[in-house]
């Protein structure tokens, strides 16, 4: 009775001439000699960068992310945050220590953290990263108060975009539950919220009405607010700002008041230059406020010291 086996290579049924046999045809047995050739070469190409990694002390980006198991523009991720050092040799060649990409796996062991657990990381034996260790557990042991979007955008009147862009560029918590994300509640009064409360304030005034009022452009109202800490406050995707508070700062009072000239009328009524104006006030010691753009003199110094240089003359 002759018997039949399936071929190790093609998976063909065939008839055996004797026990031994594996291969329907010589050809079968060729290829299979020759896939277990390129297997073998094939695991020595593997093998064979990180057997020359072990060896070496600086490695490139490259053999960095081998040795990593890792890509390599994740290792160029890691150099540009501060977690990995190293070294620029040139403009084209960087190397980095093997050395210190163990320091950056000890400083940082994994421990998972949710909201609001008190879960602790594991000690370590530096004096310095036990520091940071309990810094993180105190904070990590407060429990997390959190918003709904709908309750940011309700309270703070502000779109949900703009939401969750501030909050990734600001670095607040947030916590994502059956597809709806949730913001600390800590960090969302401190980001949006202001010095003042608000809502002692009635009067507001949009960009274009600064501008119509004060004769601020936009782009100086934004680095007037930030240096001056403005109250503001944002509505569906519109800013208003304090009108008090821009009227305490800018004092438009002062601007028709009769015991102060602008530069303008001292160029007119005594004929001088701008410059002239300007050593006579440093020189002279003329009592002076800058009203935006504009320095008002006070009026008593500035005819006193042009009567003394009409004595002069």
């Amino acid at each position: 009775m002759k018997m039949t086996k399936k071929c190790s290579f093609c998976g063909s049924t065939f008839e055996t001439k004797s026990g031994m046999q594996r291969y329907c045809s010589e050809a079968c047995q060729a290829e299979a000699k020759r896939a277990r050739a390129m297997q073998k070469n094939n695991l020595f190409k593997i093998a064979q960068p990180m057997m020359e990694i072990q060896h070496q002390e600086y490695l490139t980006f490259s053999k960095a992310a081998i040795l990593m198991g890792c890509s390599r523009q994740y290792i160029y991720k890691l150099v540009s945050c501060g977690k990995l050092n190293a070294s620029r040799i040139s403009s084209r060649m960087a190397f980095i220590r093997k050395a210190d990409i163990e320091q950056m796996l000890e400083c940082n062991p994994y421990y998972r953290i949710l909201p609001g657990s008190t879960s602790t990381p594991k000690k370590s034996a530096s004096s310095s990263q036990s520091l940071k260790k309990k810094q993180r557990e105190e904070k990590n042991s407060e429990a997390m108060d959190f918003y709904s979007s709908e309750e940011v955008m309700t309270l703070y009147k502000v779109k949900q975009s703009w939401l969750y862009t501030s909050a990734k560029r600001n670095a607040i918590p947030i916590c994502r539950i059956a597809g709806k994300n949730y913001y600390s509640k800590k960090h969302i009064d401190e980001y949006f919220g202001v010095a003042v409360d608000i809502s002692q304030i009635t009067d507001w005034l949009l960009a274009d009405e600064v501008e119509e009022q004060f004769g601020m452009k936009p782009t100086a109202l934004r680095a007037y607010t930030y240096r001056h800490k403005i109250p503001t406050k944002r509505e569906y995707g519109r800013t208003y700002y304090s009108q008090s508070h821009l009227a305490e700062l800018r004092r438009t009072d002062l601007v028709n008041d009769e015991n102060y000239y602008t530069v303008e009328q001292v160029q007119q009524i005594y004929g001088l230059s701008a410059a002239n104006i300007c050593h006579i006030v440093k020189v002279k010691h003329i009592g002076k406020i800058k009203v935006g753009r504009k320095n008002l003199l006070l009026r008593t110094d500035v005819e006193r010291v042009m009567a003394e240089r009409n004595e002069q003359s």
